[in-house]
């Protein structure tokens, strides 16, 4: 492929996945590092993110595993928060995610990851949060 449709190929992913939250990060890029937005679309959505080895499900909880054991992320899981509920994972499962994130990476940034998820869960009606189990 292209630059050009690598990147057109990454858009239509991100807009799968993250929707227009993704794009404003892109869009946020474009007056300082428009080369980093673009890797972001065409290299993390177009190459990583559309691999068939691993569902979007299953990546988006990589992705906040990951966020929250790097802590200082907190704008970043807010969009992949949001992400992981549009390819379907529940808020408690999200939560889930979270509690058992302590376990690797310390109470404080899994505390850190909730209340960041509380916001987004909050800002789409999705509180309060119910157990699966």
């Amino acid at each position: 492929m292209t630059r050009a449709e690598r990147y057109r190929h990454g858009l239509q992913v991100l807009e799968r996945i993250d929707g227009e939250v993704g794009q404003k990060v892109v869009d946020s890029l474009a007056d300082t590092s428009p080369e980093l937005g673009h890797q972001i679309v065409a290299w993390a959505f177009g190459d990583i993110y559309d691999r068939p080895e691993l569902p979007p499900r299953d990546r988006q909880l990589v992705t906040l595993g990951v966020l929250a054991a790097l802590g200082g992320c907190e704008p970043q899981l807010a969009v992949h928060i949001n992400a992981a509920l549009n390819v379907g994972l529940a808020p408690a499962e999200i939560a889930e995610a979270f509690l058992h994130s302590a376990v690797y990476c310390g109470m404080p940034r899994a505390i850190n990851a909730t209340l960041v998820a509380k916001q987004v869960f909050a800002e789409r009606g999705l509180l309060p949060v119910t157990n699966v189990s």
